[in-house]
């Protein structure tokens, strides 16, 4: 094959370029899934961004399923109440999503749209019908994977199962490091599987205008003479997402630290897990949001 023919093959599959304004101007004009927490959602610009890859890490216990959970019902809000009116995905890996705990996240999600629109679903189009918990139980996919050859399939699936439920506007694993932690001894194999996992996750992301956050586990690293922990699969998982999220405690106070984001700074603030879901930390202080 010449260098011309190669050239014509090549072009079949490179789309056009995209300027930066209409790259900016897109990105402004998309909403964020809320997180639940206002203070949480504003260290992260707004919410979980679409097109993105957002990892949350922390400790166990400390919150990250209940977020999990927390934003496949918030990514549903309707758009008349300023949601995205979308469905989701959920791969649970570990077994920890719970059907109750979801019910009730729903009710508090409901019971929160009622208390700031407390007239507004009369003339939503979307309508009071639609604020029931089990219309946000139906609109969660809910994959259960028991080993990373499961978990490998799910996602090289999820491109035929997107191009069907174009609606579903968040992708969450939780997590997507326990069977590659338990199941795999042969390192290197390990690191470049995930490699191929997180850039068609990423792809997905931006061909389906979604956001995909991935729960992360923590682990224990030697460093500088002592054990600190740190989030699980090592430096080479790090560069897979675009921002990174950690939770952890402060005394008996839940936090979330924002580690890495390309365009926001460094900060941390207090959340709190209630019977309601993921809400702001009961505090007396009117703003606890630090910019690190």
């Amino acid at each position: 094959m010449d260098c011309s023919s190669t050239g014509s093959y090549m072009f079949k599959y490179i789309t056009g370029a995209q300027n930066a304004w209409d790259m900016l101007s897109e990105e402004q004009s998309q909403k964020h899934i809320s997180t639940g927490s206002s203070d949480l959602s504003d260290i992260l610009g707004g919410g979980i961004h679409c097109k993105e890859v957002t990892e949350i890490g922390g400790v166990p216990g400390v919150g990250k399923t209940q977020l999990g959970i927390q934003l496949a019902i918030n990514v549903q809000i309707p758009v008349d109440y300023g949601g995205l009116g979308g469905k989701a995905v959920y791969i649970d890996t570990e077994g920890s999503f719970m059907v109750e705990r979801v019910y009730q996240i729903a009710e508090g999600c409901i019971s929160d749209i009622m208390e700031h629109f407390p007239y507004h679903h009369h003339k939503a189009s979307s309508g009071q019908g639609n604020l029931q918990p089990e219309r946000f139980l139906a609109g969660i996919y809910y994959f259960r994977i028991c080993s990373y050859t499961e978990q490998v399939a799910v996602i090289n699936y999820l491109e035929k199962f997107l191009g069907e439920h174009k609606d579903v506007r968040i992708v969450i694993i939780d997590s997507v490091t326990f069977h590659f932690r338990q199941d795999f001894d042969d390192l290197a194999l390990r690191t470049r599987v995930l490699s191929g996992l997180s850039l068609k996750l990423m792809k997905l992301s931006k061909t389906y205008n979604l956001a995909v956050v991935l729960l992360n586990q923590v682990t224990t690293k030697f460093t500088e003479g002592s054990f600190q922990l740190t989030l699980a699969l090592g430096d080479s998982w790090s560069h897979s997402c675009t921002n990174r999220l950690i939770l952890y405690w402060k005394g008996k106070e839940r936090c979330a630290y924002l580690d890495k984001s390309p365009s926001l700074p460094v900060a941390s603030t207090p959340y709190a897990v209630t019977s309601k879901g993921v809400r702001d930390a009961a505090t007396p202080n009117c703003k606890r949001v630090r910019i690190m």
